[in-house]
């Protein structure tokens, strides 16, 4: 089983900046796990769910905003980065990160953070 822990949500003023964390961590102790796959959603209230960035390992990435957002992985940590800037009032959401992680035990799955709220407010 692997958990996600998200951090790095909150209040940020228009124009400001944010950088998401997303830690994946495991109790298998053989061989850890992988990062395959990562990619940040977001949830607006009354709207559906969207896909903001992904990047695949060793493959393609996808940013709806290739200007505003990038994203970025620590691998000794087994950690995937948002990086937002020139955040906007339409920004807010509730944002989610789900990595595909290759773990012994599982082989490779999807996995879900549960949400942190960013709010972009003056």
């Amino acid at each position: 089983q692997v958990q996600l822990m998200e951090s790095g949500g909150g209040l940020v003023p228009p124009g400001g900046s944010l950088r998401l964390s997303c830690a994946a961590s495991t109790s298998e102790s053989r061989s850890g796990l992988t990062i395959n796959t990562m990619a940040w959603y977001r949830q607006a209230p009354g709207k559906e769910r969207e896909l903001v960035a992904r990047h695949a390992r060793g493959g393609s990435s996808y940013y709806a905003d290739p200007l505003r957002f990038g994203i970025s992985r620590d691998g000794a940590e087994n950690t995937a980065y948002l990086q937002m800037n020139d955040l906007r009032p339409e920004d807010t959401a509730v944002y989610y990160c789900t990595l595909n992680v290759y773990t012994f035990r599982a082989g490779s799955k999807d996995y879900w953070g549960s949400g942190i709220q960013i709010t972009v407010s003056s």
